[in-house]
């Protein structure tokens, strides 16, 4: 169990941060590319980016005389982040990274691991599969209502969702190792 566990363990960590490593720089990707030609607009067409973005602060409620100053002035001062902010919602700062998604990732995972491997290691094989089951809801719930809580979410929502999807979860897994013939040690 010790072996299989840590196996587990450092397994699912490595898929999770290198899933996570995937998903993120392609969102990287494309906020790059999303910056890239925003400053390619600005450098080709100048004169039309200023009206697109008075444009934009007109649409905002700002009369016409307001935006252009708004416009002239930003675009002074940071044009590719006036538009980027603007246009896109985003800052040239806030590009995400996948290396620190990827270890986040991991680190999350070894230690969501953690209580329940330790569970099902020190619990005698008779309540092993029981015990874990139960140890790994209450600190579902816990992290969930935390989570939330730090959030200034709704807390029991969020508790209950995550307990939910982890019952589901932990039901599937052990669902499809009976079926896979694995015994419960």
């Amino acid at each position: 169990v010790l072996l299989a566990g840590t196996a587990a363990v450092v397994g699912g960590a490595v898929s999770m941060a290198l899933g996570e490593y995937v998903s993120v720089s392609s969102s990287s990707d494309s906020q790059k590319a999303l910056i890239a030609k925003e400053r390619r607009e600005l450098a080709e067409d100048p004169d039309g980016e200023l009206e697109e973005l008075t444009a934009l602060y007109e649409a905002e409620g700002l009369s016409r005389a307001t935006a252009e100053t708004v416009a002239r002035e930003l675009t002074a001062k940071n044009a590719l982040g006036a538009h980027l902010r603007m246009e896109l919602g985003m800052d040239e700062e806030d590009v995400v990274s996948p290396w620190a998604a990827a270890g986040a990732s991991f680190v999350a995972f070894l230690v969501g691991a953690l209580l329940p491997f330790l569970a099902i290691l020190l619990s005698p094989v008779d309540v092993r599969v029981p015990v874990t089951f139960g140890v790994t809801l209450v600190a579902l719930a816990v992290t969930g209502y935390l989570g939330a809580s730090l959030g200034n979410a709704p807390a029991v929502r969020a508790m209950l969702r995550v307990v939910v999807g982890g019952a589901l979860a932990l039901a599937l897994t052990f669902g499809v190792g009976s079926l896979l013939g694995t015994g419960v040690a």
